[in-house]
């Protein structure tokens, strides 16, 4: 048998679990009642959707369905000590990190809270001035503006010395933040995040915008504010979801499918310019889109200048600035692809050359030539490219700090504080964390956090696996099939698209190699069940070319999709392709 290999370290290994004959029956009743095919019920089955109305409840998240805000600690503070700074007309500060999560979380508090107050700013602090969350200069500036309210988003929940500062200052805070908190919490009037140990809220996986959206929805209820003037700002929920990468599930899930509608239907003036400089306006968005198109431009203006222009542009509401501001951080994004390029293929020369890496379980590199505001994305290229946990920093007067990439199922935040004593400040998720450390203990951390993951991580999660949810036929494949998996959107983590795999499958004779670099297989494919030829596209798979042309048979994984150029047509994403194992 010839073989091929994608163009990656390592061979994509293929899971499939069948499905007991307990779960096809209860996938075939299931299909029954809702009147979906048992192939479409069993994934939701997968899901842990086992009943109609838990059924009718995914396809149809409602609003009214949201929990109940007073849920969350400290909530009924929080909404007091706003109230309060209203009645008393204090200055009040919305501040939030650089990044989409945070851009868009002080974009929707903002502008929910000045259409009932105008005495309100909002600050983003520098990435390369201030860093990280909470700053000194942050609050500085806040006494200069008699600012007596912090409401701080998308971070804070670590910074115990600066809100200690802020209160000897005069001025309270308010903390808005999804990230896992220390065993010290800062001294905060109310601190509202579903990751607490003693939490109380039933869904821990609220976005940072998500725990704003929770604040102002809090607020309107207390104040007799209609849930409906928070309608409008859902399309920065869907975007802080999207791009934080948080599971869509539960709560989000409500959040994200009313959040599309309103980004697809009446979006804020800021993101229509942003949808118009993509060139995506003139089709129906998707959560993919949010996280290519829509998210890395919102990002770049915190990874090249600073965050503030991303928030200037989100409350704009002239559309014609907002075209100009949205062409300006366009170009932004433009530098910032042309730096991550840069710095990815030095860091996979250093990987090259450090032999011992690619037998390593992790990957820890740094470099004091690289920017600060794209080692994040660097950091993810990483793992993608060598499925290891990877660590990428700079190194600026001494200092050195970066950012923590994960692999599916690996606790990276978790092996980041094993190291803690070696650094100066941590922050993060799972899967994402933000590290600080004097330069000096760099080669320590690297022996440290290597040895952590060697000892925790399972061999299998060093490995690329696809998730095979059916084996199916071309038979089964049809626009009404298209049509019901358009209903299980928006994906996301704990949602993802969901992964076919036909096997015995032969070119018809027409695909043939495409692309700039001939790297991606337009494909028209057959199998021996149906007369039924089907598109698809494989992107970065032109290895298997030659193999496909050799009339013998192969195995694909692949996700259905409608061709976005014929409406209605399907088409197949295939994400990789092995000859048969009968050939």
């Amino acid at each position: 048998m010839q073989s091929f290999e994608k163009e990656t370290l390592q061979q994509t290994k293929w899971n499939y679990s069948p499905q007991s004959p307990e779960g096809l029956q209860a996938a075939k009743e299931l299909g029954d009642k809702i009147g979906m095919s048992p192939v479409l019920a069993n994934l939701l089955i997968r899901r842990g959707i086992k009943t109609e109305s838990a059924a009718k409840r995914f396809f149809r998240p409602m609003l009214n369905e949201l929990i109940d805000p007073f849920l969350m600690n400290d909530m009924d503070m929080a909404v007091d000590r706003l109230n309060d700074a209203m009645g008393r007309k204090e200055r009040i500060m919305v501040y939030g990190d650089y990044d989409v999560d945070g851009c868009t979380a002080v974009t929707l508090v903002y502008k929910f809270l000045q259409q009932f107050y105008s005495n309100i700013e909002y600050y983003i602090p520098d990435r390369y001035d201030e860093g990280y969350g909470v700053s000194y200069k942050g609050i500085d500036y806040a006494k200069e503006q008699n600012v007596k309210l912090i409401i701080v988003l998308d971070c804070g929940i670590k910074a115990i010395d600066e809100i200690a500062y802020a209160k000897s200052l005069g001025i309270d805070f308010i903390i808005c933040d999804h990230h896992v908190p220390d065993d010290e919490l800062p001294p905060a009037i109310a601190i509202l995040n579903p990751k607490r140990e003693d939490s109380t809220y039933p869904f821990q996986h609220l976005s940072g915008c998500g725990v704003g959206f929770k604040f102002m929805q809090a607020f309107a209820k207390n104040n007799g504010i209609p849930f409906s003037r928070l309608i409008p700002l859902l399309d920065l929920c869907v975007v802080s979801i999207a791009a934080d990468i948080v599971p869509v599930s539960g709560e989000n899930r409500i959040l994200a499918f009313h959040g599309l509608k309103q980004l697809n239907q009446s979006p804020s003036v800021g993101l229509k310019a942003i949808i118009e400089v993509c060139g995506l306006s003139s089709r129906e968005l998707t959560m993919s889109d949010i996280v290519f198109k829509l998210g890395p431009r919102i990002n770049a203006s915190g990874r090249m200048q600073n965050g503030k222009e991303a928030v200037d542009l989100l409350v704009e509401k002239d559309l014609t600035k907002a075209l100009l501001a949205a062409t300006h951080i366009n170009e932004y994004n433009e530098q910032r692809k042309d730096i991550d390029k840069q710095m990815t293929e030095e860091a996979n020369l250093i990987v090259a050359k450090l032999e011992s890496q690619t037998h390593q379980s992790s990957i820890v590199l740094y470099d004091e030539n690289w920017k600060k505001g794209v080692i994040g994305i660097v950091a993810s290229r990483l793992t993608e490219i060598y499925i290891r946990p990877t660590v990428v920093m700079t190194i600026i007067d001494g200092l050195a700090t970066g950012s923590a990439r994960s692999v599916a199922g690996f606790d990276i935040y978790d092996a980041i504080k094993s190291c803690r004593d070696l650094l100066l400040n941590f922050g993060g998720h799972t899967y994402a964390v933000g590290l600080s450390m004097k330069a000096e203990n760099l080669p320590e951390f690297k022996r440290r956090f290597q040895k952590y993951v060697s000892e925790h991580i399972q061999p299998e999660q060093t490995q690329a696996i696809l998730e095979i949810e059916e084996i199916i036929d071309f038979k089964d494949i049809n626009k009404k099939l298209l049509s019901d998996i358009k209903k299980f959107a928006p994906h996301g983590p704990l949602n993802p698209k969901p992964l076919f795999c036909t096997k015995n499958v032969y070119d018809y004779g027409t695909s043939k190699v495409v692309g700039r670099h001939q790297e991606h297989i337009k494909l028209e494919l057959v199998d021996s069940k149906s007369s039924n030829v089907m598109n698809g596209i494989a992107f970065g798979l032109s290895a298997a070319a030659r193999y496909i042309k050799s009339k013998r048979s192969f195995d694909i994984i692949y996700t259905i999709e409608e061709n976005i150029y014929k409406r209605g047509e399907v088409q197949l994403q295939i994400e990789d392709i092995k000859p048969s194992d009968d050939d």
